[in-house]
């Protein structure tokens, strides 16, 4: 992501679109390098869509396909809400070798969503170049009655693919017919012209598929899905100004902006007339007695030890976070459900050891609490905790029902290439 946007600062563009197949996963990413290089981003997505309902599992009547792309921005935080939604719901409800929303979906959650009619894939594209102009009108109409004049746009592009020129010559009649703009867009799918070969790689890597194979699946439709000059685009769209010109209008509509950097734990509930700070301490200075029972009284190094941390704690705002642990903690204990000893950094806490979050002794195996959480380098802790597999369900429908669904997310984990794999793979 940063090369993306610094590469777009370079050539002097005001604005860069995310917009991945099917998921979200680099919005934020994406947001916080454009931001950094002072390029405005713009949060989309390129969904999958079905062309009837997207519980049925075969093509629309006279079609190939079962899946279709559409391209959704986002406008502002109620359009990211609603792309949210559409994806996840995509991911949980109806995968069928691609995780699909249906138009049905998309009217429910259109508002705040500008709408392209996307690349090649696109459903309307795939009609018309299949034959079926009659289908490829009524399928427009269909997008155009979900979005309010203005968000729905036809796109354009020019890699170079003579359907992109059929499409283009459609596109251009069915805009003037029915007053609807045009927008010229570059796919990107590598940052500079040169890396072209290392995307061929890749995708061999993922398809099982070698370059000298001709056969091979997904194979690459050229050089020129790259970052491209302003002078570059300007020529490629030469007989489409309007359509160029309408991507920064576009750019300029798009006004989402993330409020990031701060913490936003729930709020944990604490008995009637206590504090947070008063309950967290009462549960330190509980749990230093139940772990070293008269020693807790008389050792001058487990008092200061326990006293510097709440006070870190304390002064760093994660009072809520560790009383929401500690609880869901003692919750799965209660309920018989294993949970694992502490690994990683959060073993270094005295105060994870007293609330039973961690069950190692930070003092006895002379670990750091700095390196959990350092006051002079302040980020939020990461306390890894492990559960018994089969019952780690219902450690989580316990969080979510104490503080809602909407409190409550899972994480995915991204494995990388690092050069011994790329290495082998090659």
């Amino acid at each position: 992501m940063p090369e993306l946007a610094a590469r777009a600062k370079e050539l002097g563009q005001p604005a860069l679109a995310l917009t991945d197949h099917g998921n979200l996963y680099g919005a934020i990413e994406f947001y916080e390098a454009a931001k950094e290089e002072g390029i405005k981003p713009i949060v989309g997505c390129e969904v999958y869509i079905s062309p009837g309902d997207r519980f049925e599992k075969k093509a629309a009547a006279g079609g190939k396909d079962a899946n279709f792309h559409l391209l959704l921005l986002a406008r502002n935080l109620e359009g990211y809400r609603n792309l949210i939604h559409l994806v996840t719901a995509a991911h949980l409800e109806s995968v069928y070798y691609k995780p699909r929303i249906d138009k049905a979906l998309l009217a429910k959650h259109s508002a705040g969503l500008i709408c392209t009619s996307a690349c090649l894939k696109g459903e309307i594209a795939a009609a018309y170049l299949e034959g079926r102009e009659a289908d490829a009108r009524k399928i427009f109409h269909e997008y155009r009655e979900i979005f309010p004049e203005g968000d729905f746009l036809l796109e354009i592009q020019n890699h170079g693919l003579p359907e992109q020129a059929k499409i283009r010559e459609f596109y251009r009649k069915l805009g003037q017919e029915t007053k609807t703009p045009l927008v010229a867009t570059n796919d990107v799918h590598y940052v500079r012209k040169e890396q072209s070969i290392t995307q061929e790689i890749l995708v061999c890597i993922s398809t099982n598929g070698k370059l000298n194979d001709p056969e091979r699946k997904m194979k690459s439709y050229g050089p020129e899905f790259y970052l491209k000059e302003s002078e570059t685009m300007a020529k490629l769209f030469a007989d489409f100004p309007d359509a160029y010109e309408q991507t920064l209008a576009v750019a300029e509509r798009c006004e989402l902006e993330f409020e990031l950097g701060g913490n936003k734990f729930p709020a944990f509930p604490v008995p009637e007339g206590m504090t947070r700070e008063a309950y967290f301490r009462k549960l330190c200075q509980e749990g230093l007695r139940r772990r070293y029972g008269e020693r807790a009284g008389s050792d001058k190094e487990l008092k200061e030890r326990l006293e510097f941390e709440m006070g870190v704690i304390e002064k760093t705002g994660f009072i809520s976070y560790f009383l929401i642990v500690w609880d869901f903690i003692d919750h799965a204990k209660k309920k018989g459900i294993p949970v694992g000893p502490g690994r990683g950094s959060a073993a270094g806490s005295l105060v994870s050891y007293v609330l039973g979050i961690t069950d190692l002794c930070p003092i006895r195996y002379g670990l750091l609490f700095e390196r959990f959480l350092n006051p002079e380098r302040v980020s939020p802790p990461d306390i890894d905790v492990d559960f018994c597999p089969d019952r780690r369900e219902e450690v989580i429908s316990y969080v979510r029902n104490k503080y809602g669904e909407r409190a409550v997310a899972q994480i995915i984990t991204f494995g990388t290439m690092g050069a011994k794999m790329a290495v082998r793979d090659v």
